[in-house]
């Protein structure tokens, strides 16, 4: 897909890291890098582009303040060596929230992220018809029960096990949390070593922690991310 961008960030090597990951793995149009907000905001009067890769820790004005400052609309991908900043961060247009420094598996993973963050947008797709529910079987013990994703509140992983709770009732699931993941679409996201939520049965967000059906489920920084990407979509 092809998206045009702009490097904003006082680390040369810095710079120059995204520079080449961009350019070895996507068709990205790179418009600019920018050394510091004042010289971006500058560049981002007169020229259009589709999103930033904006450091947070820069001088005269940190990235955070620039986001700030921007059209309410401008997509950001952070990057950042402080992880603290996550959950602020998604505040904003918020596509993803690099820590640094970047590997090039998690530049590959962002670059699908924000590859699909603009293809939902750029595409129509064809409703769902009302009658086609989606749902899969789940074994336990000797038991194949079928299961409607709708129904899901959340996962509770328990070593070699999972517990699925519903809004009916609970079972057992001999899989681990990880391959339970990574099958499952969204609104299903990863809040913490033992739990994935389906957002969708959310009541709300306080103080680092999740309230479903009366449960009190916590959220750990290094899924926090992910959560308030999928949050942030319905924000008002």
């Amino acid at each position: 897909m092809s998206l045009s961008c702009i490097i904003i960030d006082d680390e040369p090597n810095a710079v120059n890291l995204l520079e080449i990951l961009i350019h070895q793995t996507t068709d990205w149009e790179l418009l600019a890098k920018c050394y510091d907000a004042l010289e971006a905001m500058a560049f981002l009067k007169k020229n259009k582009v589709d999103f930033l890769f904006l450091d947070i820790n820069m001088p005269q004005l940190t990235g955070m303040e620039l986001a700030g400052l921007l059209p309410i609309e401008t997509k950001i991908v952070f990057t950042t060596a402080y992880s603290e900043y996550a959950a602020e961060s998604y505040t904003f247009q918020t596509i993803d929230y690099l820590t640094k420094p970047i590997t090039l598996k998690r530049f590959l993973t962002s670059t699908q992220k924000i590859e699909s963050y603009f293809g939902k947008r750029r595409v129509v797709e064809p409703p769902t018809p009302q009658h086609e529910k989606e749902y899969f079987f789940v074994k336990s013990g000797k038991t194949l029960s079928k299961i409607r994703l709708e129904d899901i509140l959340y996962f509770e992983g328990e070593k070699e096990y999972a517990r699925l709770v519903t809004t009916t009732g609970q079972l057992l699931i001999y899989r681990r949390l990880k391959d339970i993941g990574a099958q499952l679409p969204l609104p299903f996201v990863r809040v913490h070593n033992s739990y994935i939520v389906n957002t969708r049965q959310l009541e709300k967000i306080q103080d680092n922690h999740i309230y479903i059906a009366g449960k009190q489920i916590p959220i750990s920084e290094k899924f926090k991310p992910e959560l308030m990407a999928v949050i942030q979509q319905r924000i008002f």
